[in-house]
């Protein structure tokens, strides 16, 4: 079959039948024959190039610079050296000789606890196989931390535990494992590294405090209060009038329409269900200690935990996220996890913005700051709140006396102390 010829001024189109061009069978070639035919090969050294320490590298790679030495000038000492270098390597590979084939498993106690609580966790590892298991170092990665344990030579079915403390001074969610074997040399040359278990995170929650029921600033009915809005559909009663097309005529109050002689509906008043806004700033230039932000992060823990124990409607915002509150364990395990390293993540300003903008039904919102945030920052922030919401500023200043002061329609809180929160809140105008 002859081609059809290309017209003037374009090229013609490349033949593709006949043959595979070279880049394609160089391929093709790598891909399904040198590839597989070195897996068996190169397999292996990948997993004893993960045995290697830095300090093995450096071994080794002195060791091969030596031989070359040697081969090329003939140097009886960089011979020696090259020497050195194998027997070293070798008697350290001998340590790694060994079945490393535990059965090992990690226990919590509690996956919760509260900061200043101990947590405490085990580790068990047996001997499933029908011969001794040489001894082996076992580490336990902890947060930024590293435990290690000795296990010594087990027999066939025989175990060993171990039981650890896991400080908890400090707010956190700490990844706790996965357990892991480390046979190696005395020299630290090789190390082989066998990895068991999954991580656990451990949450450390802020430290929180009940306000007693007596949350004044939090609407207390659970149907909410009556506003000064008119609606049409409520259970707030306010007033007759005529009815209009489009009333319900449930709402019709027939006695009146047969005195009066016109068809009467009632009138209600709208009614706003207790819900709690609550603006944490996690900007680190807004505190001026870490001790400021921790003690923030504790009020809103507890003013959080009081409304969910109350069944009212919960939104907590910081820079970025929405926290869950649908439960107590949730929410604090998200207060667990917030950091204030970041200086760029917003102002106090910008979240209060938000916060009105994302919760415009609040009842009560409470927006939470540390001592570097002025007295205008409050105020500007407030305004950007709807109208008819109150406003609860709360500046956290340890070891600062307990004060109540306004700024415009703003209720401020100076707290020095946690333990002053149920008093600070009784403070607050109902």
């Amino acid at each position: 079959m002859s081609a059809t010829p290309a017209r003037d001024g374009a090229a013609a189109p490349a033949t593709t039948t006949g043959s595979v061009p070279a880049v394609g069978l160089a391929r093709a070639w790598v891909t399904e024959v040198a590839v597989p035919f070195a897996a068996p090969v190169t397999r292996p050294l990948r997993i004893a190039a993960g045995w290697v320490t830095g300090l093995g590298a450096v071994v080794l790679l002195g060791t091969i610079v030596a031989l070359t030495v040697a081969a090329m000038w003939g140097w009886l000492e960089f011979l020696t050296i090259a020497a050195i270098g194998v027997a070293a390597l070798a008697m350290a590979a001998a340590f790694l000789v060994g079945r490393i084939a535990y059965d090992a498993s990690l226990d919590l106690a509690l996956t919760r606890v509260v900061v200043g609580e101990r947590a405490v966790g085990g580790i068990e590892l047996r001997n499933p196989t029908k011969r001794a298991l040489l001894p082996v170092l076992v580490e336990l990665p902890v947060g930024k931390g590293l435990a290690s344990f000795a296990i010594p030579r087990l027999g066939p079915g025989e175990s060993h535990d171990d039981v650890f403390t896991i400080p908890t001074h400090r707010r956190a969610v700490l990844p706790v494992g996965p357990i892991t074997a480390v046979r190696g040399d005395p020299l630290g040359l090789l190390a082989r590294v066998v990895t068991w278990t999954e991580p656990v995170d451990l949450y450390v929650h802020p430290r929180t405090v009940p306000l007693e029921g007596s949350s004044s600033g939090f609407l207390q009915d659970l149907e909410g209060l009556p506003s000064k809005d008119l609606s049409n559909s409520d259970i707030s009663f306010h007033a007759l009038r005529e009815y209009v097309p489009g009333d319900d005529r449930r709402h019709v109050h027939w006695k009146s329409t047969a005195r009066t002689g016109k068809l009467m509906v009632r009138q209600f008043e709208e009614t706003r269900r207790s819900h709690l806004a609550i603006s944490l700033s996690l900007n680190s230039e807004e505190y001026q200690t870490e001790d400021q932000f921790e003690l923030g992060v504790s009020v809103a823990g507890s003013l959080g935990l009081q409304a969910l124990r109350e069944d009212k409607q919960l939104s907590v915002l910081v820079q970025g996220a929405q926290l869950p509150t649908r439960a107590g364990k949730q929410f604090l395990d998200a207060l667990s996890g917030l950091e204030n390293t970041a200086a760029n993540r917003g102002t106090f300003v910008d979240l209060a913005l938000r916060t009105g903008a994302a919760v415009p039904d609040a009842s009560v919102a409470v927006i939470i700051c540390g001592g570097a945030v002025t007295p205008s920052d409050i105020r500007v922030a407030a305004s950007h709140i709807p109208l008819g919401v109150l406003v609860v500023a709360v500046y956290c200043t340890p070891e600062a006396p307990l004060t109540r002061r306004t700024i415009g329609d703003v209720v401020v809180l100076t707290l020095g102390d946690l333990r002053d929160l149920p008093q600070a809140m009784r403070r607050i105008p109902a």
